[in-house]
């Protein structure tokens, strides 16, 4: 299990996605109403848990059913690799589970081809009972509703290198607080290490133009806009760092766990992460743990970025009283409070972050990665929109490929990508 984990692919465009028969059925398939009596047998899906989390989920599943005599879930859990392709075949198939374990953008497609159940209007009651951040997460641009209940998220700080910062003549004590210290060290770094030491592992991605406050798509929601003068001249700040060998030299292929392990190796003196880290740093490179820096994600909105998952009702469902029933218990305070203390992942629930476990000091890295974490939770927000799918990734990553290597300048590489994600977007 990965945490935070990005989704690994967008759902194929289901805009030939029949109705629903093996779930469906029954006079109100389709309909909002879940009013009727808690029972029947559901499916549930999830993404990738069963090798870590088998008895956890089997524990809440057996809670379920005795609290609602008459129930029954099925549990399935299906691999990290593909699942996007999944779930999209189960929907043009007609066998989508009655609850499946979503992020955004998975659900976006879902939903426009009316198969998320929308619970703005079928579990409003519930609404109150999640951070406002959260709730919002699962609506779609253009749309009207919510369509699953927020999970559990994530969001981390920003590590460095004390060693590396203090070989270079900065004050490891004094870690970058803005984008502009971020740039400005990181040239410092490269002219100082005569472009041995890099700072940065990866090339800006769309959450990166969005904490640096880019306007990423237009007030209507139908189009993209981070090529406006503030994505430019992001875009021109890296352009500047890989010039002075300050992005390491394989930021334009790197992965989220490539980038990670030239931090493990002390390759690169800055790196984004999770509480998971500290563990992972203190097992496999005991030299980083000691010069271990931990400093706040760098943001120019003032607030952090988040991962969210989300639990989905299946609109067609022949038994929505009980899915959405069973997804409000998996999703309710009680439950993801102790889920997050099996993992270092955080609750999506009003109040859980003000629990003793997300801010009580112990004096260990640890807990203050926790804490710290939490509090930022509270406003953070997910800067990854909705619809912008792996396809559109992809097409950013490459404009932004050919801007670093001057090929395109800052401008045309962004207009670029704006124009081929839009044309993707209306193609969906």
């Amino acid at each position: 299990m990965r945490i935070p984990r990005r989704a690994l692919a967008a759902a194929a465009v289901l805009a030939t996605v029949v109705p629903l028969s093996a779930c469906g059925g029954g006079s109100d398939a389709g309909s909002s109403d879940t009013s009727g009596k808690v029972e029947g047998k559901i499916t549930f899906q999830t993404w990738n848990l069963q090798a870590n989390f088998k008895d956890y989920f089997n524990g809440l599943i057996a809670q379920f059913e005795k609290t609602y005599p008459g129930t029954e879930v099925k549990w399935v859990d299906r691999p990290a690799e593909g699942y996007a392709d999944k779930i999209s075949a189960d929907a043009a198939g007609g066998t989508l589970p009655d609850v499946v374990n979503v992020s955004p953008d998975l659900v976006a497609p879902l939903a426009r081809a009316g198969l998320a159940l929308d619970l703005d209007k079928a579990a409003a009651k519930y609404q109150k009972e999640y951070l406002p951040g959260a709730w919002a997460s699962h609506r779609i641009p253009g749309m009207e509703g919510t369509y699953a209940f927020p999970w559990y998220l994530n969001t981390g700080p920003l590590f460095y290198n004390k060693r590396l910062f203090q070989e270079a003549g900065l004050d490891a004590e004094k870690p970058p607080k803005t984008y502009d210290e971020v740039f400005d060290a990181g040239l410092k770094m490269a002219d100082r290490s005569k472009g041995k030491i890099a700072t940065l592992a990866n090339v800006p991605t769309i959450e990166d133009f969005g904490r640096y406050g880019v306007a990423l798509m237009n007030k209507e929601g139908n189009g993209f806009a981070f090529n406006d003068a503030k994505g430019v001249e992001l875009l021109t700040r890296y352009k500047q760092l890989y010039d002075a060998k300050a992005l390491d030299s394989q930021a334009l292929t790197a992965t989220p766990e490539s980038s990670g392990k030239k931090f493990l190796t002390e390759a690169v003196a800055m790196n984004p992460g999770s509480a998971l880290d500290l563990g992972n740093f203190k097992k496999q490179a005991p030299s980083l743990y000691k010069n271990i820096g931990i400093t706040d994600q760098i943001s120019s909105t003032g607030k952090a970025n988040m991962y969210v998952m989300g639990v989905m009702v299946n609109s067609k469902s022949r038994q929505k009283p009980a899915a959405v029933a069973f997804a409000h218990f998996v999703t309710d305070a009680t439950r993801q409070m102790e889920f997050a203390k099996k993992v270092a992942i955080f609750p999506s629930t009003a109040g859980s972050l003000d629990d003793p476990y997300f801010t009580k000091e112990d004096g260990t890295d640890e807990t203050r990665v926790r804490i710290a974490a939490a509090k930022s939770l509270k406003t953070a927000v997910n800067y990854t929109p909705v619809l912008f799918s792996e396809q559109m990734k992809t097409e950013l990553r490459n404009e932004v490929a050919k801007a670093l290597q001057g090929k395109e300048s800052p401008k045309e590489a962004l207009d670029n990508a704006v124009k081929s994600c839009d044309r993707l977007l209306q193609q969906s």
